[in-house]
């Protein structure tokens, strides 16, 4: 299987192979789950000091911060994988 990569928003990019969830940070679980990433050294931020839209879950254990809507890299994920499939 090809490496897949998905743009997160202002220039940064993962590898879309490996991300169980796309998930909005508003919910005390998903704000847990961030806190103990960050406790762990396992959170990513990739929001440029902007405000948190979406939170990615990797099958790392890593949580990455991103300032694009969950719709918005969902779409571009699916996009991605219809222009490659």
């Amino acid at each position: 299987m090809p490496i897949q990569l998905l743009n997160i928003g202002f220039g940064n990019i993962v590898s879309a192979n490996r991300i169980i969830s796309i998930v909005s940070p508003e919910s005390a679980p998903i704000k847990r789950m961030i806190q103990d990433a960050r406790e762990r050294a396992t959170l990513i931020d990739a929001t440029y000091g902007r405000r948190t839209r979406a939170v990615i879950i990797m099958d790392s254990e890593h949580v990455i911060l991103s300032a694009v809507q969950p719709e918005t890299v969902a779409h571009r994920l699916i996009s991605n994988g219809q222009e490659e499939g």
